[in-house]
């Protein structure tokens, strides 16, 4: 299988979100979960001082770009390169260039892999993000997006849930 590599898409100024939601919502229909890996606008929180008052927002760290992590093939560039909003991916012509790791370590964003000691059916507790203190039983792993899905009970039924592999630990 080929690797997966993160690439720049072009933007109309001010689409990046709205692309982002389109190719995320492309990849649920088509079932392409396994080869686009993740959609990304980078941002940065940045202080502001207007009027004298001091106020943290986020801000688009490159506007009119978005990232993503896909295996590319003929598919999944078809699928971007025809979202709504996209203008192109970054590279000569027409030929999209993955972006070097050099390159993605100022976004903060880590290629290695987390080793974990923990599979499906195993019981496990959830201990960062939106999710913490939630424990579950893992339903399905995805070791490229380095995720797992527990079934979380919200508002009396059973949810499915995706948690990044670090915000995770196995219940002893």
């Amino acid at each position: 299988m080929a690797e997966a590599n993160w690439y720049v898409v072009h933007t109309y100024s001010g689409y990046e979100n709205k692309v982002k939601a389109n190719i995320d919502k492309t990849i649920e229909n088509r079932h392409l979960e396994d080869q686009i890996l993740e959609v990304r606008v980078p941002m940065e929180d940045v202080t502001e001082l207007k009027n004298g008052v001091r106020k943290q927002v986020s801000k688009k760290m490159f506007p009119g770009y978005v990232l993503i992590h896909m295996i590319m093939n003929d598919e999944t560039w078809y699928v971007v390169r025809n979202t709504r909003g996209v203008t192109g991916f970054v590279g000569p012509g027409s030929k999209p260039v993955p972006l070097t790791d050099a390159e993605m370590r100022p976004l903060g964003i880590k290629s290695a892999n987390v080793v974990v000691d923990f599979e499906e059916g195993d019981m496990i507790v959830v201990i960062g993000g939106v999710w913490k203190d939630t424990a579950g039983v893992i339903t399905a792993m995805n070791q490229n997006k380095q995720t797992v899905t527990i079934n979380v009970e919200l508002f009396g039924r059973e949810t499915p849930v995706e948690v990044s592999f670090a915000d995770v630990k196995k219940m002893n």
